[in-house]
């Protein structure tokens, strides 16, 4: 039996989610084209008859400069804590960028084996392209594996899991073979509205989205839902709710669907919208989301009134 932790990390928008995903076989992190969409240390299980490895995803490696980027950094550097892998996801549709330099440098202090992934070769036309880009990280790090791998397809993605495998260290399991993610029910549901959130808006409005669970009642029927999404100015909450509340209707019918999918039962969605100005430089508000993420009940002081354009669904 061989189990552990491998740590998924790169820059933003370079499919880190998308491939945990396809590594799980399940949706269990948000996935859209905006960067910053992944905000924590996120876990996925993988459990074969032969071991088990804890894939923790990452947000994208950037400059913080409010608090919400601070947090991030810091979920960043909890995913490659006490890992015995990491895997460096890189985009092989791109050249090597300057923000893949500072991932590939950074990588190189972690003191565990690095895999570099070049994922999105789907989209790569000529593959002629990818033996410079590989040459160009390798002038960097001399990575354990050189992986071309395309998370949307499934390519190489078994590969990937082998060459994890072979790394780990020979150790029980950590967590039953039933898991498949750390994460609270509540905070999966959250993250499932902030994903159509960030589908359905325009692009000044994501950055500036958080969404908490305000009650959670379920049967074995029926899952009833209450939950707020918060954003930093009137402009943006107008954005949200859309002419008639017709955005946010299409947003909570959306986030229904996948929610539906998700926890295999009928719900029932009241999203609300609410003003919270400049919430990612507070540092009060950034408590709030890791007690929430943590398993608390979620839920602001400040709850959303009856002018916050509520959407039943």
């Amino acid at each position: 039996m061989k189990s552990g932790f491998a740590a998924i990390l790169g820059p933003a928008n370079v499919g880190k989610s998308t491939l945990l995903n396809a590594l799980v076989g399940s949706k269990i992190s948000i996935v859209s084209e905006k960067p910053q969409t992944t905000r924590e240390a996120i876990q996925g299980i993988v459990t074969r008859p032969h071991g088990q490895i804890v894939f923790v995803d990452s947000p994208g490696m950037h400059d913080p400069k409010l608090a919400l980027g601070r947090r991030m950094r810091r979920e960043i550097e909890r995913a490659s804590a006490g890992c015995h892998v990491v895997i460096l996801v890189a985009d092989a549709s791109k050249p090597l960028r300057s923000v893949d330099r500072r991932a590939a440098e950074a990588v190189k202090r972690i003191g565990v084996p690095v895999l570099l992934v070049l994922n999105k070769i789907d989209v790569v036309k000529d593959k002629n392209e990818l033996l410079p880009r590989l040459d160009a990280y390798r002038s960097i790090h001399d990575f354990a594996e050189y992986v071309p791998l395309s998370a949307r397809t499934g390519y190489h993605v078994e590969l990937l899991e082998k060459l994890i495998f072979d790394r780990l260290p020979e150790a029980p399991a950590f967590y039953p073979d039933d898991y498949i993610t750390d994460q609270p029910e509540r905070f999966l549901a959250a993250e499932l509205v902030r994903e159509r959130v960030l589908h359905e808006t325009h692009q000044e409005v994501p950055h500036s989205t958080a969404v908490l669970v305000d009650r959670w009642e379920e049967s074995d029927k029926l899952l009833k839902i209450s939950a707020t999404v918060y954003v930093e100015r009137d402009g943006q909450k107008r954005i949200i709710v859309g002419k008639g509340g017709e955005m946010i209707k299409q947003i909570g019918t959306l986030a229904r669907e996948g929610l539906e999918e998700r926890f295999g039962r009928k719900v029932f969605l009241q999203l609300f919208v609410k003003v919270t100005a400049n919430w990612r430089d507070k540092a009060q508000f950034m408590k709030e989301l890791d007690y929430y993420r943590f398993g608390g009940a979620g839920g602001l002081d400040e709850k959303a009134g009856g002018d916050d354009a509520p959407s039943v669904l």
